[in-house]
């Protein structure tokens, strides 16, 4: 137990380090340091993940748009299919608002890994490449189980859709949905879909630093997966089995792959439905 304590408090000292390294990395970048310097370490960290989270949300999302809807023009998408601005901005706006609750699920991990509560690592010299990749691996695999089904749940859970999943789906056709629509989610639908990532450091052995580049990853993937552009990459669950979802509200719910989908039965493949079509 004595060994177990100290070994928790020599990862709490490293975590509390990478914490205020990140915290200046990107506060002391963005803002005068009389904003956040007085602030304790936890709105510190929110007020980074919020910032951070702002920051990848436009630049993904205006660098993506730029490219396929002007740059690209035509290429990937139709003109047709190309969403107003006026679509683009609300779907901003719905994001905007969620930010500030978005950002704080990442900042209340953060703490409790701090102070011990979960199974994270701060080195990987403490668990070794092979526990890494092996823990890495079981904790995807969970994520992406996880988020298959509270996604599917938001969908039957009557109440649930209504008043929290149905924000984001006033977005069912190709020329409403864009990148920016990936975060306009009502605050706690988005912090559900999100739950799985945080509570896998509960459950599995997890390099902390990964962690958080994965939450942020989320950020860029999920613009991606609104883009409406079908990549053909197996077994990805890309935008074209996204867009699918957006119109019949019954298949391709999820995240990073197809396998849960093709588990659960609820896969519908684009490119059978395009056969379909012609």
């Amino acid at each position: 137990m004595e060994d177990s304590a100290l070994l928790s408090s020599d990862y709490g000292k490293l975590f509390a380090e990478d914490t205020d390294f990140y915290n200046r990395i990107v506060l002391a970048t963005f803002l005068p340091q009389c904003v956040w310097d007085p602030l304790p370490r936890f709105f510190q960290t929110w007020l980074r993940n919020y910032v951070g989270g702002v920051l990848l949300y436009f630049i993904s999302g205006f660098l993506w748009c730029f490219y396929i809807y002007y740059w690209k023009r035509n290429v990937y998408v139709p003109k047709d299919a190309i969403p107003s601005r006026r679509a683009m901005l609300l779907q901003i706006g719905v994001a905007m608002k969620a930010m500030p609750w978005y950002s704080l699920l990442p900042t209340i991990s953060e703490y409790l890994t701090e102070t011990g509560w979960t199974k994270s690592y701060p080195r990987l010299y403490h668990v070794g490449w092979l526990a890494y990749l092996v823990n890495l691996s079981i904790y995807l695999i969970l994520v992406e189980f996880g988020i298959y089904w509270v996604h599917r749940e938001l969908h039957d859970i009557k109440p649930l859709y209504k008043h929290l999943h149905a924000t984001h789906h006033i977005y069912n056709k190709q020329n409403t949905l864009s990148p920016f629509a990936g975060l306009a989610f009502h605050p706690l639908d988005g912090i559900l879909q999100a739950l799985p990532h945080c509570l896998g450091l509960f459950i599995i052995p997890t390099h902390f630093t990964t962690h958080l580049v994965l939450i942020f990853i989320e950020g860029i993937w999920t613009a991606n997966i609104h883009d409406c552009i079908h990549g053909k990459l197996w077994p990805v669950m890309g935008a074209g089995y996204h867009t699918i979802h957006h119109t019949t509200y019954r298949h391709n719910y999820g995240h990073y792959t197809i396998w849960m989908d093709w588990m659960f039965g609820t896969l519908r493949d684009p490119e059978e439905d395009k056969g379909k079509a012609m």
